[in-house]
């Protein structure tokens, strides 16, 4: 039995071991005897991501207690057999084929032939990881990833199978796709697929599909406020979005914590206003947003830096600081116009949102689809009553670094887990060549653009394994991927590094076409 630690970030770190079974073996033991100061646990194939609180324990003192732990537990699972119609005319059927030597039939025969098992969930809510199957079902990932593949897609990614819950990117090689719902929050468990069900796909290719069946809304919009305070939004601008402090803790589930993008804004808006700082705030990306408040209410704004604007019932119009409590009365109008630095805002109010939370948080994550929809014009958001303590704080200085496009954007970053999957050129290159953030970027990842691609030393398909915010995935093209809040909890790219912790709210403000370069921290 080996483990080695892999650095990640300054509070993540890779456990790697010999196989799946010593790595549920792990997770079971952490499961059933916790280590005071870790926040999260993610499996993957040989690997457990591990999240901590340094102020809590250090690194070398974890890696000391679960280097200590035995691999004998293991978790009681219930024995549950599953059978996932699929239609096999999926788009890279042939290509598997030729890639096997064996005809799209015989890839079919193969994939329906056996069993599998839920060894662990990730990647996306209702993600499921299935080993076993007939062992020469072993194809690598696709060199440049897919940016959406369809729900219901039923895929091979080395030795795994897996269903695509929902619409998304993803490099999996696709056979075919099923109608079976694999994430539902209308159903008490959400996800159809739990750790240790037994799963076994069965061809139905030329049976029509099932009628499409509307998702169930993670909440319904409110219509009406009880004669309170509320907020009736009147343009949301490219994306406006509620988000609070995440949805911790909810990896079990393949839910990843998503959040505010600009934690330390989040922070001060709540600050300002008297709230909890992890309450939400409406999130706003770029400009262009505008609210009417209904009653009289206590905001703040944050953030990127940009115009602020308050128009009274009357007309009359004038500028609003960023970064104090401002007093709004019914009829008022507060407009957000484009930002000069940075890109996102937010607001916060008084009291916070009268809004039911999904999974015990007001997040919107954008990739896994789960919590309140994103803020639509004419939507009217109520405000909760004021409790008792509430205190407004004093006026704030603004961070005085926001990322623009006129000037290099420098992020520190942490080398591992997998650097030396690449050549010593590409590491040197990483940090030396400044990369550009192109429009294919939003809160699941900044995608990055260099004049010279980073080059891997070891070719091999990489299991599946945990990837934390901050990581720069490296695909097959070399073009890294900057990993951000709404990110994927698992992926089959190496990771050369990682942004640190102290920069990440710094990342979620970098615009488009913003210049990047990497900084080394001393190990």
């Amino acid at each position: 039995m080996t483990m080695r630690f892999l650095p990640v970030n300054l509070n993540a770190v890779l456990v790697e071991l010999d196989d799946l079974p010593q790595t549920l073996a792990l997770l079971a033991s952490l499961r059933a005897e916790p280590i005071a100061g870790i926040e999260e646990l993610v499996p993957a194939a040989r690997t457990l991501l591990i999240t901590f609180r340094p102020a809590a324990i250090a690194a070398d003192e974890l890696a000391r207690q679960v280097g200590a732990r035995s691999l004998d537990a293991c978790e009681t699972r219930i024995d549950r057999r599953i059978e996932i119609p699929v239609r096999y005319d999926g788009e890279d059927l042939a290509e598997v084929a030729g890639l096997l030597g064996i005809t799209p039939g015989e890839v079919v025969r193969r994939h329906t032939g056996s069993d599998y098992t839920v060894a662990f969930t990730g990647f996306a809510p209702g993600f499921a990881y299935l080993s076993g199957g007939h062992p020469s079902l072993n194809v690598p990932r696709r060199k440049v990833p897919r940016t959406r593949i369809p729900a219901g897609a039923v895929g091979l990614a080395g030795s795994f199978s897996g269903v695509y819950p929902q619409a998304s990117p993803g490099g999996w090689q696709i056979l075919g796709i099923t109608d079976a719902p694999m994430w539902d929050l209308s159903r008490e468990t959400p996800a159809l697929l739990q750790p240790g069900d037994t799963v076994r796909f069965v061809d139905v290719t030329g049976q029509p599909g099932a009628e499409p069946k509307a998702a169930a809304p993670a909440r319904s919009q409110p219509a009406a406020t009880n004669g309170g305070s509320a907020f009736e939004i009147r343009a949301t601008g490219l994306q406006a979005l509620l988000q609070d402090g995440g949805r911790q803790g909810q990896a079990k589930q393949g839910v990843s914590a998503s959040g505010a993008m600009d934690r330390r804004s989040l922070q001060a808006a709540n600050r300002l206003v008297g709230n909890a700082s992890d309450a939400a705030c409406i999130e706003i990306a770029y400009g262009g947003f505008q609210l009417a408040c209904r009653g009289d209410a206590v905001v703040a704004v944050t953030g990127a830096e940009g115009p602020v604007t308050l128009t009274r019932a009357d007309g009359a119009t004038w500028p609003l600081q960023r970064y104090q409590p401002v007093a709004l009365a019914d009829g008022d109008l507060l407009a957000l116009g484009e930002p000069a630095a940075g890109i996102r805002s937010y607001i916060a109010v008084r009291g916070g949102f009268d809004i039911a939370p999904v999974l015990g948080s007001l997040s919107t994550d954008t990739l896994a689809r789960v919590g309140p929809n994103a803020i639509a014009t004419g939507d009217v958001l109520p405000v909760r009553a004021v409790s008792a303590g509430a205190l407004v704080g004093e006026p704030e200085a603004p961070p005085a670094d926001l990322p623009t496009v006129q000037e290099e954007v420098v992020l520190d970053i942490v080398l591992g887990p997998r650097t030396d999957w690449f050549t010593p050129d590409a590491v040197e290159l990483l940090c030396s060549q400044s990369w550009t953030t192109t429009p294919q970027s939003n809160r699941v990842g900044i995608r990055l653009a260099g004049e010279v691609a980073l080059a891997r030393a070891n070719h091999d398909e990489l299991p599946s394994e945990g990837t934390a915010r901050g990581s720069i995935q490296v695909p097959a093209s070399g073009q890294p991927v900057l990993f951000l809040a709404d990110h994927p909890l698992t992926g089959g790219y190496p990771v050369i590094a990682s942004v640190a912790t102290h920069h990440l709210d710094r990342a979620g403000q970098i615009p488009v076409n913003a210049r990047v370069r990497f900084r080394p921290m001393a190990q």
